[in-house]
């Protein structure tokens, strides 16, 4: 049975732009609980963000920034929304035990006291499940979702909010999956720039449960794994739009904006996904015995890049941002990107039914190419022929 939509927050509780910046606690944004996470972002209306898929690739490609508007946020259809539970089913053991791994690596290899910071939207619903999953254990983490954007970073309000409040040392960054590994980068980035401008020195360190780029040293798998939450957009990420940053829009010291589709909750699956996940946790072996079922990671070698390049030169693609490697990435480029092709290893497509049908609903050609690293890539469209 479908669950009961989560209660989102009512229009009487929606803040005004400019508040996280003013005051100590941030209003609560989205249907998550409020004790899984606080949002350090700034609600913006949906007037003027929202713009349809071809208009808004082409400002892309052309020169505009991808956080400066927002797609038309997909609605899924009965038959991919009934998927969605099919997969979830299939796979909440799954993610349970890569979740309670992941926790487990946290704490041993990063700190005992994490904090963590997850990286909004995909990072979120990971966030909530690593909090849980730590408070079965006797550690109880506080849990952020922050904007990082590529070519913008890492929003700095954010991060001086989080250094007012916890050792820098603490914080652990979270994400889903890796692509071609460009998070990583940019957070890197971030964090070296906050240090020069404040001299405080944050570890950049990114913990995924995929990693199928090979560039993480935080993960549980570093295998292209179906994570249900890339399946769906705002309505398995607490109502949560992609974040925005527009500073005609935000008010001087605001956190990066971000916009809550209300209008969704009854469809909302938020908490019905990281409470079908978190009942998991009560039937999982111990730990130890995960961690040596799991055995030695492979290497963190980059080795997903050069997959990626060589994929880009096969289809002689100019732009390597227009190959998006992986499940979690090609299911982002049907949802709400223009797509040219997907790009399917015939040998892994027994995890790919979600994708399969996105693509058949768009008219989106399937090409079979095997690849050792990822399941998938999506491949996007270049406006500028």
């Amino acid at each position: 049975m479908p669950p009961e939509p989560a209660a989102a927050v009512t229009a009487a509780d929606r803040p005004q732009p400019g508040d996280a910046a003013r005051i100590g606690t941030p209003p609560h944004l989205g249907s998550y609980l409020p004790a899984d996470v606080t949002m350090l972002l700034t609600e913006l209306s949906g007037e003027g963000l929202e713009l349809p898929t071809e208009v808004r690739e082409g400002l892309m490609q052309g020169g505009g920034h991808y956080a400066e508007t927002l797609p038309i946020e997909y609605e899924p259809t009965a038959e991919y929304e009934a998927l969605f539970e099919r997969l979830l089913t299939q796979s909440a053991r799954r993610i349970a035990e890569l979740t309670t791994v992941l926790a487990e690596r946290i704490v041993r290899e990063a700190t005992a006291e994490p904090v963590l910071v997850s990286l909004a939207r995909a990072g979120t619903p990971v966030g909530v499940l690593l909090r849980r999953a730590l408070l079965r254990t006797g550690v109880d983490a506080p849990h952020y979702t922050v904007s990082i954007v590529r070519e913008r970073g890492l929003d700095p309000r954010a991060l001086e909010y989080l250094t007012q409040r916890y050792a820098p040392e603490r914080l652990v960054f979270i994400d889903g999956w890796t692509g071609k590994g460009a998070i990583g980068w940019e957070l890197q980035e971030a964090l070296d720039d906050h240090a020069s401008r404040h001299g405080v020195r944050i570890p950049a360190r990114l913990a995924v449960l995929t990693d199928p780029a090979h560039v993480a040293e935080l993960c549980a798998s570093r295998a292209d794994e179906l994570i249900p939450s890339a399946c769906l957009n705002s309505t398995v990420s607490g109502l949560l739009s992609r974040t925005i940053i527009r500073p005609d829009l935000l008010p001087e010291g605001s956190f990066h904006g971000v916009r809550v589709y209300r209008e969704f909750a009854e469809r909302d699956r938020s908490r019905h996904y990281v409470d079908a996940v978190a009942a998991e946790f009560d039937v999982l072996p111990p730990v130890r015995d995960l961690l040596e079922g799991l055995g030695a990671l492979a290497p963190a070698d980059g080795r997903g890049l050069r997959e990626v390049q060589a994929v880009q030169a096969e289809f002689a693609i100019a732009n390597v941002h227009r190959v998006k490697p992986g499940i979690g990435e090609t299911t982002r480029v049907l949802l709400r990107r223009l797509p040219q092709a997907i790009v399917v290893d015939p040998r892994k497509a027994d995890r790919l039914d979600h994708i399969l049908l996105l693509a058949r609903d768009r008219g989106v050609p399937i090409v079979e190419r095997e690849s050792d690293v990822y399941a998938c890539f999506g491949l996007i469209e270049d406006k500028a022929q």
